[in-house]
């Protein structure tokens, strides 16, 4: 490999250190008082209970589109858009837990040591998702676009779109998880507006030429459509 391809595998290796040193620093910092610890305890365990929700009802949606993509394209698209989709749910997931966490860090940080060391936790807890997105960003997209090397030829035009497919496709997979989880947040009344949006994104990402475009389109804008009370339903049942 070029030494421009190693820069960018490092890149990724040097943000993702970074990543677990911030989650390090930020689970070793003071939770505070007894009370405290009782208070962040009762929200972390309704944090984890939602994310537990929400995570298992973003995984059934997302295989049933990468399943979608498999056969309505080629399945290097889907593998795509898997890997894009796991690592996404990866980084969301390991972020919004650090950040519940280091709620209460803060506070006892501004407590305790004032403004300052209370901005530095605070930092560092944002900073996850953050870093996580840019360095498995990097390793998913490098190391799938190596892969995809050995089996297209890039050379020539007909290797290179199915190569560019199935990397727009990996992109296309994180930023679909990311749209499901900010969703799940509460903003239910977008979720109808998914389903367009969806569609108006795969128009840009795949040719227009492609004969299963047209059904793909309008399948998961129904998808995302029709689901929209049953994700509601689902992330506001009450969970033990």
């Amino acid at each position: 490999m070029a030494a421009v391809n190693w820069l960018v595998i490092a890149c990724g290796l040097i943000a993702v250190l970074y990543g677990v040193f911030a989650i390090r620093s930020v689970l070793s910092a003071s939770a505070g008082n007894e009370r405290m610890a009782e208070i962040a305890q009762a929200i972390q365990e309704g944090a984890n209970a939602y994310l537990n929700r929400q995570y298992t009802t973003i995984a059934v949606v997302g295989v049933v589109i990468g399943i979608l993509l498999g056969f309505a394209l080629n399945w290097y698209v889907a593998i795509g858009y898997f890997i894009g989709a796991i690592l996404s749910g990866i980084t969301g997931y390991i972020g919004m837990n650090v950040s519940v966490r280091g709620n209460v860090r803060t506070a006892d940080a501004a407590r305790t040591g004032g403004l300052q060391p209370a901005l530095d936790v605070a930092f560092r807890s944002g900073a996850v998702t953050g870093i996580l997105v840019a360095g498995l960003g990097l390793l998913g997209v490098a190391g799938y676009y190596y892969f995809l090397r050995g089996v297209f030829d890039p050379s020539e035009a007909a290797g290179m779109r199915h190569i560019l497919e199935a990397l727009v496709a990996l992109g296309f997979g994180a930023s679909l998880i990311s749209i499901f989880a900010r969703l799940g947040g509460g903003i239910f009344t977008k979720v109808r507006m998914s389903g367009p949006t969806w569609s108006a994104r795969s128009k840009r990402v795949f040719p227009k030429t492609t004969p299963a475009m047209p059904r793909l389109s309008l399948t998961t804008s129904a998808i995302m459509s029709v689901t929209a009370p049953v994700w509601r339903r689902t992330c506001s049942r009450p969970t033990r």
